[in-house]
């Protein structure tokens, strides 16, 4: 390979670029934006990008860099040099650069970052010539040594943060900006100090031992423990990897002209199109985006709705935010959608540092795409696109009660909308361990970091006492969709004790509060919620949505209030109603025990009479509420044995309560006890054993449509399937039965019942004699967990305790149970469909099973031909916009 096949380095800057937005598998993310914003001639930094494929080469050749990377990356340096008339490590003028990560996609505080690099006694010495400023140049300097220790030598950061602390407080300094640049030298000579302390050598003072050090760093990051758990969960893939952005360093701390800022050109959290972001006047990046110091508003608007005393970077620098205002407006029209940007203005000249598709929460994600499509900026179906269908769960939950009693225990910004409650808990990893325990909690800290990743997805919400609105807590959270209050000032944290103080209250480890995320409120106990109004913008694109859509969007519904819940989030019917659920209630499970006792069939045939009224109850409150609407009505599938209880004292209270031997009831769970009952008597095989069990289902399926018919005028339309066939031969016999039952009760009822009857593929041998089954069968439908569960001999309730395993060696790249496995079992549902409908042109195909809730798997629904999906009823609506989006992918 020759020419631009081997090149490893590319170059932006100075008003070119060698790389494009179009790049970013090869550039990452923000190396290609940066190249972009460089050909678009805004004033961005020079700098180059070494590129993802180095990172993958990084791995493959245990973490040694492939040939010709020293000599490309001196090449581009020199670039830098010469666009900025500064030179690396030349003491006389000294060029400094930033090192930072960027993948593909954007992974907010989870990699590493390198600020001030090229820094020792000389360049410094140097810098604060040049600058003429010393405090800037050595607060500059410290912080370098303690970021690079931090990041690439692996110390705490903690060490270093205790030195300067302990340094303040002898001098009684509160601020850091009460140090001198006498001070800072001495800080400068103790961070040094430590340093050697701590690695038994002194600090690098070579500046390219230095830039190859932090380039090293970043790839190392890639495969950090808090990264792979990010991936993990984003379904980033490992093979990735990450660029490294090599940059000329810009100075937000070159005093009061001097600022550095993290804006967006919307409202993260609401949408609402108004610029949203902070700024800090002498100070770096970092100190806004890791919530070090609180910063300002960028806006007036903003600064007087959040009540902030301080000035808005509006009022304090007008001309650099009114030529930031336009390069927003440009950036956003460049890229047709909300754009996440740093910036640095040093000694009052702007810079770009970083554009990127910011992201949002989904009620944000909802209103941007909509308005965004009104201003003719994207297309209807381009919005559908925008959309990201797993976001939408954020807008189906509940939000708190305005009318209920809350006592507020403190307030701090509302850094990502939503309203959660939980337990207090102080730690991370313990937030983990109670939440697989079971339990609810809200994560308090006095600042999150990338460390925390695990603990912040484990919560239903999170506190922090500092930090802003785009502060490392607030911009994970909103990605996640959990609600955060950061900032919360009157919040002092002991993690020794495990409690916080806030004024009078005392909240401990365990004390269950409140947070909404919404208004930055911390509220002591629990609040009442109400349910999410779904109308206006979100009824305009699920109405895009629909009419995009091709695939129909069904819903599992056991009870009448599943299928209110269904109907109301737009499932066109219902996919799959459990008709065992039924035979638990309480009511009729002792008719149901008696039909299980029973010793013959009049016996059973007596105890069902008793079940039918009560079985076509439930059926006609369902036809009522789901009116026209398809409903498929698996009959009874779980085996016998389940209905039974099987201690003793369990036995001796059902023995008790019905009426019904304790010994009979002993010896019945004992004779109908399987050693696999998921591959025992279970499904069609009960139904061709007793078969008055599914006699009396399809008779009050029949009677409850004639009953409602009669009533509404409606005309019910029940699908009935038979679980668990492998053979054509079980359908052909219970399908004579089931129409046996239909003639009979439209000779009663004077009407013939509307009904068809089908199948649930869950065995492979089914999916491979389709072609047989369907010559019975007016519908398959796909039941993807037993399907699943079967393809692979793997038990669902008993995978969890290696499936981590399989995922962390990449044995599995998904939980096959989440998402389908399209090489296996999407093979055999290929493989069903065409041979169904080679033998039946019009068989209705769909799919029932958890997948059909997950877009991925819908995707691959699509693709396969299916007719409809059925998921859960709050998941309808992701399911709408998933088949929307897979039909707008096909189409082109």
């Amino acid at each position: 390979m020759s020419g631009e096949a081997t090149k490893r380095v590319y170059a932006f800057g100075d008003g070119t670029a060698e790389g494009e937005a179009g790049m970013k598998a090869l550039l990452g993310g923000k190396g290609a934006n940066l190249a972009e914003m460089a050909r678009l001639g805004l004033p961005v930094p020079p700098g180059f990008t070494i590129t993802t494929e180095v990172c993958t080469a990084f791995y493959a050749n245990d973490r040694a860099y492939p040939e010709g990377l020293t000599e490309e990356v001196e090449a581009a340096l020199a670039k830098v040099e010469e666009a900025t008339g500064k030179r690396f490590g030349d003491p006389a003028s000294p060029l400094l650069v930033s090192v930072r990560s960027g993948g593909r996609a954007s992974m907010p505080g989870m990699m590493d970052t390198v600020l001030n690099l090229g820094l020792n006694d000389e360049t410094a010495a140097g810098l604060a010539a040049l600058s003429e400023d010393p405090r800037f140049a050595y607060d500059s300097y410290r912080r370098f040594i303690q970021m690079y220790s931090d990041v690439v030598l692996g110390l705490d950061h903690a060490l270093f943060e205790d030195i300067l602390e302990t340094y303040k407080e002898e001098r009684d300094f509160a601020l850091d900006t009460e140090l001198s640049a006498d001070d800072w030298r001495a800080v400068v000579e103790l961070f040094k100090a430590a340093a050697a302390r701590e690695l038994g050598r002194p600090f690098p003072s070579d500046p390219r031992e230095q830039l190859w050090g932090a380039i090293g760093a970043v790839f190392d990051s890639w495969m950090s423990e808090r990264a792979i758990v990010y991936r993990n969960l984003h379904d980033i893939p490992e093979s990735w990897g990450t660029a490294v952005n090599v940059q000329a360093m810009v100075f937000g701390n070159m005093g009061e002209t001097s600022a550095t800022g993290v804006a967006f050109t919307r409202d993260p959290s609401t949408g609402e199109n108004a610029y949203y972001g902070e700024f800090l006047i002498n100070a770096q990046g970092e100190d806004v985006v890791a919530g070090i110091r609180t910063p300002q508003s960028l806006t007036e608007a903003m600064r007087e709705k959040m009540g902030d005393p301080a000035p808005s970077m509006e009022a304090a620098m007008p001309a650099i935010f009114a030529e930031l205002a336009s390069v927003f407006a440009r950036l956003e029209r460049h890229y047709r959608d909300m754009q996440d940007i740093e910036f640095t203005v040093e000694r009052g000249k702007l810079w770009m540092l970083q554009t990127r598709t910011g992201k949002r929460t989904a009620a944000a994600a909802l209103k941007i795409a909509v308005d965004m499509a009104a201003e003719g900026l994207i297309s209807e179906r381009e919005a559908v696109m925008r959309m990201d269908p797993g976001q939408l769960d954020q807008l189906l939950h509940p939000t708190l009660d305005e009318s209920a009693p809350r006592t507020l225990v403190a307030s701090g910004l509302p850094a990502s909308p939503g309203a959660a409650c939980g337990e207090a808990v102080f730690d991370a990893a313990e937030a983990e361990a109670l939440v697989k325990q079971g339990r609810k909690v809200i994560l308090v800290r006095i600042e999150t970091s990338p460390k925390d990743i695990g603990g912040m997805h484990a919560a239903e919400g999170i506190v922090t006492a500092r930090g802003g609105m785009t502060s490392h807590a607030a911009v994970v959270a909103r990605g996640m969709g959990r609600p955060c209050v950061s900032g919360a000032g009157e919040i002092r944290v002991d993690y020794e004790n495990k409690l916080f103080r806030a004024g009078k209250h005392v909240v401990k480890q365990g004390d269950v509060i409140t947070i909404d995320g919404a208004s930055g409120q911390v509220l002591l106990g629990e609040v009442a919620m109400i349910k999410p109004k779904l109308g206006g913008d979100f009824a305009r694109l699920m109405s895009w949505a629909d009419a995009a859509r091709r695939m129909k969007v069904r819903a599992n519904a056991d009870t009448p209030a599943d299928a209110q819940t269904a109907k109301e989030f737009g499932a066109e019917g219902i996919g799959l109603c459990r008709t065992e659920h039924m035979f638990f209630d309480d009511a009729r499970i002792a008719a149901v025990r008696e039909m299980i006792l029973a010793e013959d069939r009049d016996g059973r045939v007596a105890a069902l009479a008793k079940i039918l009224p009560m079985q076509r109850a439930d059926f006609e409150a369902i036809f009522r509420i789901m009116e026209h609407r398809p409903c498929t009505i698996r009959l009874l599938d779980p085996p016998l044995h389940e209905f039974l209880p099987h201690a003793e004292e369990d036995v001796m209270d059902v023995a008790a309560a019905t009426g019904l031997s304790a010994e009979a009831l002993m010896a019945r769970a004992a004779e109908l006890a399987e050693a696999n009952p998921m591959l025992g008597h279970r499904g069609c095989r009960l139904g061709i054993t007793f078969p008055e069990i599914y006699e009396m289902q399809a008779r009050a399926i029949f009677e409850a449509q004639a009953a409602v018919r009669a009533e509404t005028g409606a005309q019910p339309a029940a699908e009935i399937m038979i679980p668990l066939v492998a053979t054509a031969k079980e359908l052909e016999i219970l399908k004579v039965r089931i129409d046996a039952v239909a003639k009979d009760v439209a000779a009663k009822a004077g009407a013939q019942p509307a009904y068809s009857v089908g199948t649930m593929i869950e065995l492979p041998r089914a999916a491979l004699r389709a072609g047989d089954i369907a010559r019975f069968a007016d519908f398959f439908s796909f039941g993807t967990n037993d399907l699943t569960q079967t393809t692979y001999g793997l038990s669902r309730d008993d995978a969890g305790k290696f499936l981590a395993d399989y995922l962390g060696a990449g044995i599995f790249e998904k939980d096959p149970f989440v998402s389908l496995d399209r090489d296996g079992v999407g093979e055999l549902i290929r493989l069903a469909v065409e041979r169904g409908r080679a033998a039946r042109e019009s068989l209705k195909l769909g799919i029932c099973g958890e997948h059909g809730g997950d877009p991925s798997s819908i995707d691959f629904c699509e693709e396969a031909g299916l007719d409809y999906v059925s998921c859960s009823p709050y998941r309808a609506p992701i399911a709408r916009l998933s088949a929307a989006q897979a039909a707008i992918r096909r189409s082109g």
